[in-house]
């Protein structure tokens, strides 16, 4: 450590030339957590307040979800309760202007966009909107207050029966978020759920075991911790679960990690939960935030997660090379494992038994579904994810949910009446095509082109819902397509 300081002190005292040096204590931090686990990292201030506020439950704002389009920012929703609905921005609104400074097409980073209309709560902004319906401009005077950021993304009955979750992250308010869901669908009749985990990084521990806790019975283990210089800690049960006898079906990705992986790894291995979709990230890493006076923060690997058959979540890696590890899930695509059960290979070493059937599970990273659903490269044709990628598609619905909001909304009322009658109209699809061949996308052949304007039907149609109404919408019409949902739906109905 003496050696360290001294080389500090020698290179800011004597270099011949001025330095950084704040930059060059970040980057002598940064080499030596680079030598180590890949989910051991420095985190700068910014990076920690961003993190804090995804993660923990609210954040000071104005409280609208929002999408640019054309340089100009364009209202999707105010939050309901939020300040700007209660002084009467609407969906569609266009903030032109924020505090007498222009924010539309003068290309200002959306990054500063957002500082600009964040701030403490009760401080006051004046913003400047064009609504299309008012030749006029219009003025708002605008209170920011605490508003909650949602980490369960759609809650609903799938049918008289079945309900269906969908958990972004674990956050500081996903708990309260769950509970306060599934109380809701039981008064609704649900008898079965379906938890989808898909894209879920993860996110606090706390969150995961209170959550995996409400499917099992008071002393279950849901998760242990150990370390080289941390003894093992056993996470269990507190109570009888509010969902401890009802049926559950899983679903899960190769993007669902570490919080993600811990509740379907308890679920599995108490037998609890069949387990839907593709073997998970294998992010089973515990770190301990150690915060330094700047407001940064250095994020230590301290422990392994374990599950309760005795399984590390934590996938192979090799201490300095985060190269490889990044790339493992496009070696998984490239495997073929991502399409194919029988790409996944596992060592009869690292054979375990769930705790009550005494099923097969295997550890070495991840947590491996019970039934393997394929990704489906033929609904989502390389072309389609080009047009996605390059913001034509995103571009294209929030130009037409904003010129034909109104009389969407009047031919259907509600939801079940969008997707039984809704259809993407043919001009819009060719228009998306269009655009994507000035951009140099063009379909390989006729069988591509047919395949990907189904896939752009297919998600401007649950883009075009989520725009109507809320997040909850969207995923009840992309679900509808989805294989990996009709599976979970088949199992669950025949368990």
């Amino acid at each position: 450590m003496l050696k360290l300081l001294r080389a500090y002190q020698t290179i800011a005292q004597l270099y011949v030339d001025s330095v950084d040096e704040q930059k060059l204590t970040e980057d002598a931090i940064r080499g030596m957590l680079e030598k180590l686990d890949p989910h051991s990292v420095y985190a700068t201030a910014d990076e920690v307040r961003r993190q804090k506020e995804q993660l923990g439950g609210s954040f000071d704002g104005i409280g609208v979800q929002f999408n640019m389009v054309d340089d100009t920012l364009v209202v999707i929703q105010p939050v309901g309760g939020g300040p700007s609905e209660k002084v009467g921005i609407l969906a569609g609104d266009r903030i032109v202007a924020v505090n007498d400074t222009a924010i539309a097409g003068v290309k200002m980073a959306r990054d500063e966009i957002m500082r600009r209309l964040r701030g403490p709560k009760g401080t006051q902004v004046k913003l400047e909107i064009w609504r299309s319906s008012i030749q006029d401009r219009l003025w708002f005077d605008v209170t920011r207050d605490k508003i909650p950021v949602e980490t369960i993304d759609a809650a609903y009955m799938i049918d008289d029966e079945i309900a269906y979750i969908r958990i972004a992250s674990f956050g500081a308010s996903t708990y309260n978020e769950f509970t306060n869901a599934l109380a809701s669908l039981k008064k609704q009749g649900a008898e079965k759920l379906i938890l989808d985990l898909q894209g879920n990084g993860g996110g606090y521990l706390g969150a995961a075991v209170n959550i995996a806790s409400e499917f099992l019975k008071k002393g279950d283990l849901v998760v242990y911790t150990e370390g080289r210089k941390v003894r093992r800690h056993n996470y269990r049960a507190e109570s009888n679960g509010m969902w401890s006898r009802e049926p559950v079906v899983v679903i899960v990705d190769q993007t669902s990690a570490s919080a993600a992986e811990i509740v379907t790894g308890a679920l599995q291995d108490h037998d609890r939960g069949i387990v839907v979709g593709r073997r998970t990230f294998g992010k089973g890493l515990v770190q301990r935030p150690v915060s330094l006076p700047d407001g940064s923060e250095i994020r230590i690997t301290v422990s392994h997660y374990y599950t309760p058959s005795g399984r590390c979540i934590q996938k192979p890696y090799t201490k300095g090379d985060k190269k490889t590890y990044q790339e493992d899930l496009s070696n998984r695509l490239e495997s073929g494992e991502l399409t194919s059960a029988d790409s996944v290979h596992f060592d009869d070493s690292l054979r375990y038994y769930t705790l009550r059937e005494h099923r097969v599970v295997y550890g070495g990273g991840g947590i491996m579904p019970d039934h393997f659903v394929p990704l489906d490269t033929l609904q989502y044709p390389y072309t389609a994810r080009l047009i996605t990628a390059k913001g034509i598609i995103n571009n294209a619905h929030l130009r037409y949910i904003d010129k034909h909001r109104k009389e969407l909304t009047k031919a259907y009322p509600s939801i079940r009446e969008y997707m039984k009658s809704f259809e993407v109209p043919t001009q819009l699809i060719d228009d998306i095509m269009a655009e994507a061949a000035k951009q140099n996308v063009r379909p390989l052949d006729a069988d591509d082109e047919r395949r990907t304007r189904a896939s752009i039907s297919r998600s401007m149609r649950a883009l075009i819902a989520r725009d109507m109404a809320t997040m909850n919408e969207y995923f009840m019409v992309y679900n509808s397509e989805q294989e990996v949902v009709k599976k979970a739906i088949e199992i669950i109905i025949n368990n």
